[in-house]
């Protein structure tokens, strides 16, 4: 019987979340399976996968074949490298000590990998969240500003008007007073 590791997708439309299944070729996508091996999620950021590694690896030595995106998956995790590894124990390229170092390494430069991104994608998040509430106090402000002005009566132009009127009886009174005066020395 020919096996494929494959995904077998649930969740709702436009929201996919995909079991990692050992099924038959023959038979249908979401139909009989014979083991599930994971989850995979893509809808989080970066995509969420569980994987039963050691039952993975076991499929993967019987002979199942992945598919495009399963065999991506399982290069993501691992899987496929410390197949790569164990061959080249059993062709005596390697011992199994400094397999599993290398694989250790492997495991540990690729755990950095993700947690720089998870970290840097926080960061991001975190910088654009600030971004936004920095645009939308200043856009509170400027409209505080506008409606501020608009409730406001046009002070300095009631004051000017005034200020104006009051020079303008000043100046009438005072060639007034220049008149009389100049009417009074005549008259002495």
């Amino acid at each position: 019987m020919a096996t494929k590791i494959r995904l077998q997708r649930f969740g709702k439309k436009g929201k996919p979340f995909f079991h990692i299944v050992v099924a038959d070729s023959r038979a249908p996508r979401d139909g009989r399976f014979i083991e599930r091996i994971g989850s995979y999620n893509p809808n989080t950021n970066p995509a969420t996968i569980e994987i039963n590694f050691d039952k993975t690896l076991d499929w993967v030595n019987k002979g199942a074949q992945p598919t495009d995106t399963c065999r991506a998956i399982l290069s993501y995790k691992g899987v496929l490298y410390k197949k790569h590894l164990e061959g080249g124990v059993k062709k005596g390229a390697l011992t199994a000590e400094q397999a599993e170092t290398k694989f250790a390494e492997w495991l540990q430069g690729k755990e950095g990998k993700v947690s720089g991104k998870k970290e840097g994608l926080v960061k991001t998040k975190e910088e654009a969240r600030k971004a936004a509430l920095e645009a939308e106090a200043k856009k509170k402000e400027e409209r505080a500003a506008a409606i501020a002005a608009k409730n406001t009566p046009p002070v300095e132009e009631v004051e000017e008007a005034p200020v104006a009127e009051v020079e303008a009886e000043n100046e009438t009174e005072a060639p007034a007073t220049e008149e009389g005066s100049a009417e009074e020395t005549a008259a002495e």
